[in-house]
């Protein structure tokens, strides 16, 4: 075979990989922010039901910086990773799956987007953030030193989770340090503190703003969607994701119910 013919199936092979790229490589979809009028919206509860699984709660001793961290002076921390009250599973995220377009982002409330270290604690235990500029503070007495493992959770979606460290640095001091959260692979991450063996939280970073965390009582309400069919997501750490599909007609509500159990 000549060079000339070879280079020209060469050429060829690599016209049809720029024309039709794998799934893998090619280009993610950006979400696209439009004017939505009279949008509808997304309403309902995450419930658990049946019985906690053995390890819904870990009772893990304090055995650094007692003085900030064992605020009830027990000499343990009560890491409650399956929160129930009322029925209501508390922790939990909704999010609609895969939407292109639709309203725009809001504006954080307080200082921005914020993972606060209070108390030894991460408060909130679980938040919607959008990708981008993150301020993570150190607000305990200057004898703490934290240092915060953030990761990305892969697989969420299939049940077998990898997680890949986005970043990891102490924090000696109180005060602020701003970062860049960048997911590749997966919205859904992980909080944990590597001086602090009691100390974890829960972020979800989609790319879009349809995401919420539930309330107190396990409900939640999602605004602003365009009329269309759509596939709605919750997400627990512990239990992993449910879905289901809905119509949102304009002006109007639709409602999507989650329950979750240990038998699951």
């Amino acid at each position: 075979m000549s060079m000339f013919r070879r280079s020209g199936q060469l050429l060829a092979a690599l016209s049809l990989l720029l024309a039709f790229p794998p799934a893998g490589l090619a280009a993610k979809k950006q979400y696209q922010e439009i004017e939505v009028t009279d949008g509808g919206n997304i309403s309902g509860r995450v419930t658990f039901t049946g019985e906690l699984p053995v390890d819904a709660i870990d009772r893990i001793a304090i055995n650094k910086n007692p003085d900030v961290c064992d605020e009830d002076g027990s000499g343990y921390r009560e890491v409650v990773w399956v929160d129930v009250k009322d029925g209501a599973l508390r922790g939990s995220f909704v999010f609609i799956d895969k939407i292109a377009s639709g309203k725009q982002w809001g504006e954080p409330q307080g200082e921005g987007y914020l993972v606060l270290q209070e108390g030894c604690r991460f408060r909130p235990w679980a938040q919607v953030v959008r990708p981008g500029k993150i301020t993570i503070r150190h607000a305990d007495p200057d004898s703490v030193l934290h240092n915060i493992n953030t990761r990305e959770m892969i697989g969420v979606e299939k049940g077998r989770v990898v997680k890949r460290t986005m970043f990891n640095f102490g924090q000696p001091d109180p005060g602020d340090i701003i970062k860049k959260l960048k997911p590749r692979r997966s919205p859904f991450i992980s909080l944990n503190c590597e001086a602090h063996n009691f100390m974890f939280g829960f972020m979800m970073a989609p790319g879009h703003p349809y995401a919420v965390v539930v309330g107190e009582d396990g409900s939640y309400s999602i605004d602003g969607v365009p009329s269309g069919d759509y596939t709605v997501k919750a997400w627990h750490p512990r239990f992993g994701i449910q879905k289901t599909k809905i119509s949102v007609s304009a002006g109007a509500t639709a409602s999507a119910d989650f329950t979750f159990s240990d038998s699951e």
